[in-house]
């Protein structure tokens, strides 16, 4: 049974015994995402990561989920993407195909990958182009605050440096505010040419759950959630922050274990 605690200001916290029971809750979740979303909307708006995150969305291509998931109802998209070759083996989306996408019955014109043959500069312009269409046509939502697309779900990773999507610590990128869509080149970790949603995107989601495992991670986890004070680093997943919407941490224990100031549900 996870351990479900809510933090003052940073969502709520599923902490789970092992790596399977953090699996299944996050396949439920999901799922559960999906089936409120169609039946309000008509569709599922969702954006990955790359990393580990797919293998732990492994669930999903197995009974009930694989029949259960209204699969073509949803639209795919990238939270971040590295500026490779759609098969090469750094690619986020070769990742989600690999691991997720060619296992389900999606519909192969609702994913929304970039375009890979052209310069990262352009590929955000590009992807930022697609995403205002699907906004027109309300195939993504519309935030009421602010002209930013409102994905249904964004998933996200966490770095043991704190960075999310491909928003790095003590970046230029954190201050964007104006694009949906924008692109590095310098990226501290390889490959440096990466397109990445913006903090206003992120922030603008009804959803979004920031999955994180293992004890390497477990200083940011404390750094991203925990009262740490204002000499701290602010980092990249600490920024993490939606303006109306949910935001949900999906941690196991090693990952928990330097949380201090957390209330736990009875």
């Amino acid at each position: 049974m996870a351990l479900v605690g809510v933090h003052r200001d940073r969502g709520e916290l599923r902490i789970h015994e092992s790596l399977e029971e953090l699996i299944t809750d996050l396949a439920d979740y999901i799922a559960e995402l999906s089936e409120a979303s169609v039946k309000e909307r008509g569709v599922f708006a969702i954006a990955l990561s790359g990393g580990s995150l797919i293998g732990l969305m492994g669930k999903l291509c197995e009974a009930p989920y694989n029949k259960t998931v209204d699969w073509a109802k949803w639209y795919i998209f990238w939270a971040d993407e590295r500026v490779v070759a759609k098969n090469h083996a750094d690619s986020n989306y070769k990742l989600a195909k690999d691991g997720l996408l060619s296992k389900v019955p999606i519909v192969p014109s609702h994913v929304h990958s970039i375009n890979d043959s052209v310069s990262a500069e352009q590929a955000a312009d590009d992807y930022g182009f697609v995403i205002r269409q699907l906004v027109k046509t309300r195939m993504v939502s519309v935030s009421d605050i602010c002209d930013c697309p409102k994905f249904d779900l964004i998933l996200l990773g966490m770095g043991s440096d704190g960075h999310v999507a491909s928003l790095f610590p003590n970046h230029s990128l954190l201050e964007e505010k104006d694009e949906w869509v924008t692109f590095i080149t310098d990226s501290p970790k390889p490959p440096p040419e990466r397109i990445t949603f913006t903090l206003p995107v992120i922030n603008s989601a009804s959803n979004v759950a920031v999955v994180v495992t293992g004890e390497s991670k477990a200083e940011a986890v404390h750094l991203a959630i925990d009262d740490v004070g204002p000499d701290c680093p602010v980092l990249p997943s600490r920024m993490v922050q939606p303006t109306k919407g949910k935001l949900v941490w999906f941690l196991d224990k090693p990952a928990a274990s330097k949380l201090v100031s957390v209330e736990f549900c009875k």
